[in-house]
């Protein structure tokens, strides 16, 4: 989980994303007008991952206005510009999410966050490969036993949803968080009823 901080300007997005790659990155120049792949990763802080480094633009740009978004994206590389259609992701609020969003898909959801701390409030588990030589099983593990889990709740409507980041000293403050990542299943057992059947696996969050 790491933090953004939204670009506040055009000119800083395009000076902080054109940013050259990593020093092995020997096709990508720095302030060249253009924003490569290799550009994004570094400023996403990852080696990888379209779907990753999608998310990661699109939080950081939040704060422009739709204007002078546009004149970012324009610097993106067209494999870029192809990804960005591809793995943009949707904005909701916890309502929203419990009604809209998809397995799978990339979410920004907005709240207030409220950190479950007790086995007893919570009942959901994830699947989990296990190998044993050439064959793969899978094994029910309950979540909050491999993540931290929030109840992410919706001021105006108080409905919430679940957020989870892998375990961390650090914690989200109960303040208003735009928190980004990937829609995962939520799996129950056939003796337990869990509360949802979907939660946001986080990878990047921001304050307002």
């Amino acid at each position: 989980m790491k933090k953004i901080t939204p670009y506040k300007s055009y000119k800083y997005a395009v000076a902080s994303l054109d940013n050259g790659g990593r020093f092995y990155n020997l096709r990508s120049k720095a302030r060249d007008g253009d924003i490569s792949s290799a550009e994004l990763a570094k400023a996403a802080g990852v080696f990888g991952g379209r779907q990753t480094m999608m998310l990661y633009l699109e939080m950081s740009l939040m704060d422009l206005d739709e204007w002078k978004k546009g004149q970012v994206l324009s610097h993106l590389s067209k494999s870029l510009k192809s990804d960005y259609a591809k793995f943009k992701p949707e904005r909701f609020s916890p309502q929203q999410a419990n009604e809209a969003a998809m397995v799978g898909q990339s979410a920004i959801i907005t709240g207030i966050p409220k950190h479950v701390d007790s086995k007893t409030e919570f009942k959901g588990f994830i699947m989990i490969p296990i190998s044993t030589g050439k064959t793969t099983t899978f094994t029910m593990v309950p979540l909050i036993d491999q993540y931290d889990i929030y109840e992410l709740r919706d001021e105006r409507t108080d409905q919430e949803f679940f957020i989870a980041h892998h375990r961390s000293k650090r914690k989200l403050s109960e303040e208003v968080t735009r928190c980004g990542g990937v829609i995962k299943e939520l799996k129950s057992k056939k003796s337990e009823k869990s509360n949802s059947d979907k939660f946001l696996e986080m990878v990047y969050y921001a304050y307002y």
